[in-house]
């Protein structure tokens, strides 16, 4: 069976790997523009993460709903996701590198410096499409890391409003960065 744009989605999904070689052919430059572009510092992390984007087409494509997206949009939206998640692990890595090694160099930290600020500006920019008190929520529960119960006390939220809020917000973040913008989609 010849693989196409017609039917390599149904291909992936009965395992394929002919319709993932089609995908890897046709889609493999957004994959790796949208990963250099996020991973530009981090060129020896680029190549592993290009690897887990085409995993997790191949392992999710049961989540792809063509009515919500374009695949083009689908698969971009994992290239950005996966290599925000590459970041966050190098930074994290990097920050226990240096608890041993507190003598860093002056290069490794301004590194470290600039991809704080990057993921700092991309988090600010997913979360501008929300109101300041959600907001808060989402830096109080995925930033700092507090459970649902503190949060509660100090914003004297209850814990179901706050999951409602959060659940919200999350939906619209979603919207807004799986190419329901037309900034945010990624056309051929």
């Amino acid at each position: 069976m010849k693989i196409n744009e017609d039917n390599f989605i149904e291909q992936l999904k009965f395992r394929n790997e002919k319709a993932l070689e089609y995908v890897i052919d046709n889609y493999g430059r957004i994959v790796k523009s949208v990963v250099k572009k996020h991973l530009f510092s981090l060129e020896y992390y680029q190549e592993e993460c290009i690897n887990d984007v085409f995993l997790a087409v191949w392992e999710n494509i049961d989540s792809f709903r063509p009515e919500r997206s374009s695949f083009l949009n689908w698969i971009a939206g994992i290239s950005r996701y996966k290599a925000i998640d590459y970041k966050r692990k190098y930074l994290n890595r990097e920050q226990m590198e240096n608890l041993d090694d507190v003598t860093a160099g002056e290069e490794d930290r301004e590194q470290m410096r600039l991809i704080e600020k990057e993921l700092s500006e991309e988090m600010e920019e997913m979360l501008s499409c929300l109101n300041p008190e959600d907001r808060e929520l989402f830096l109080k529960l995925y930033v700092d890391e507090m459970e649902p119960e503190e949060v509660s006390r100090q914003t004297g939220l209850k814990k179901d409003v706050i999951y409602n809020r959060v659940s919200r917000g999350r939906r619209r973040i979603r919207k807004l960065f799986s190419g329901q913008r037309g900034e945010k989609s990624y056309e051929q």
